[in-house]
């Protein structure tokens, strides 16, 4: 059985794929991201989707917006400690960050891959 297929990965880009990126945005992917498992093989499941869900709930604002004053909703689930497939550090709530909004953990995710 074949997957359904989905937008592209890249934000705003309407083709449709089975997984991943298309063929022009693949192109222009970072580097650190060219070889990497897809998320749902690295754990980003449904129910790790459950877990960040319910901890957002608990912690609904972007404490990276709120240090420069400004009250954002979080919508990205984030491990402050990269758990590098270490499932149990995955899984460790205590090691999560809910208050990332996309920019702000974009800047964090870039900032991790340069050290």
């Amino acid at each position: 059985m074949k997957k359904a297929l989905k937008p592209c990965n890249e934000p705003g880009c309407p083709s449709l794929m089975r997984e991943g990126y298309c063929e022009q945005h693949r192109r222009t992917k970072p580097a650190y991201d060219q070889y990497r498992e897809s998320a749902a093989k690295r754990g980003y499941n449904s129910k790790w989707r459950q877990a960040r869900a319910g901890y957002l709930s608990k912690h609904p604002l972007c404490a990276a917006c709120l240090m420069q004053g400004r009250r954002t909703p979080a919508t990205v689930g984030d491990h402050i400690v990269p758990h590098k497939g270490d499932v149990k550090l995955f899984w460790d709530s205590s090691k999560y960050s809910p208050y990332i909004v996309p920019p702000c953990h974009g800047r964090k995710t870039a900032k991790e891959v340069r050290e």
